[in-house]
């Protein structure tokens, strides 16, 4: 399994986690606050998201690099449509 980790610096963290999690809980098994979140794409995918004041901290579990690849693609995309007030930036590490 590989993990990534991105800090994305905005004031809204809390309103885009909560958004993203709303979006996918009708397709999975979504756990979440107003401060953090776990997105259970599959038993061997899941994004761990947390809200802090200036920054939205997404970790991705996956199981290789093409997955790793499509499924970063996949978080930003779906944030950038929720973010479309601000252009985020993605420190993937």
């Amino acid at each position: 399994m590989l993990s990534t980790e991105a800090r994305v610096p905005t004031a809204h963290a809390s309103r885009y986690l909560q958004q993203l999690s709303k979006h996918w809980s009708h397709k999975f098994a979504v756990a979440f606050d107003e401060t953090s979140s776990t997105i259970p794409f599959s038993e061997d995918r899941r994004a761990e998201l947390t809200a802090e004041p200036d920054h939205l901290r997404i970790r991705l579990t996956v199981p290789d690099e093409e997955t790793r690849d499509r499924m970063r693609k996949v978080l930003e995309d779906h944030l950038n449509r929720f973010a479309f007030r601000e252009t985020l930036a993605y420190a993937w590490t």
